[in-house]
């Protein structure tokens, strides 16, 4: 049987430069703010960030960009996140690490936005999917979901018509009470009299915006 060393893994996120910083404690009642971790052009340690996926969850992996040595770790727990994002910033965050049963609480930041949002994605999508095998679906909402019979066949059949009725009108239209399909006296009949309903046209195309 394989060792847990062996088992395949996957990464969900992998960011060649972040920055580790040394945060003050936390003031009762407030947030993080990466304004109060003094010079953030000094950090305390640069390197690779990796999100790692194996079977038992996933886990945040701070290790030198060169020899893959290993500076920090720490697992995510969407019940209980590692990670807070600072109040005065979209590019830190203060990340929970654990050793050996030791918990510490350091800075870190990203020099591009996109890199932290893509950070971010990949946090929300393990979440989104952590909870859906936690809560997978009764098999009363499965049936109900299902098909409850064949469909409805309401195409006409050669030889059926169907006749339509306008509300408001005193006396019907012939033309349309007739209503034979393939009639072009019909066609022109429900033309002349107005009695035709206008097709609306299509909604126009959304313009994409670009945030």
């Amino acid at each position: 049987m394989d060792s847990l060393d062996d088992e395949i893994e996957s990464i969900l996120y992998i960011c060649r430069e972040v920055s580790v910083y040394k945060i003050p404690p936390l003031k009762a009642n407030e947030g993080h703010r990466a304004q109060d971790w003094g010079d953030l052009a000094s950090p305390l340690w640069k390197g690779r960030l990796r999100i790692i996926e194996k079977s038992a969850g996933i886990t945040l992996r701070f290790e030198d960009a060169t020899t893959g040595d290993l500076f920090a770790q720490t697992p995510y727990d969407p019940q209980k996140p590692s990670v807070e994002a600072v109040l005065d910033s979209s590019r830190y965050f203060v990340i929970r690490v654990e050793d050996a049963g030791k918990k510490a609480y350091i800075g870190m930041g990203f020099a591009e936005r996109t890199d932290s949002f893509d950070f971010n994605v990949s946090l929300q999508d393990y979440t989104k999917r952590y909870f859906a095998r936690q809560n997978p679906p009764s098999p009363t909402e499965e049936s109900s979901r299902a098909p409850t019979g064949p469909k409805k066949d309401y195409t006409l059949k050669e030889g059926e018509t169907f006749s339509i009725v306008i509300p408001g009108k005193n006396k019907p239209d012939k033309g349309l009470a007739s209503g034979l399909l393939g009639s072009s006296s019909s066609s022109a009949s429900s033309t002349s009299s107005g009695g035709a309903i206008p097709l609306l046209p299509p909604p126009p195309g959304g313009s994409k915006r670009r945030t």
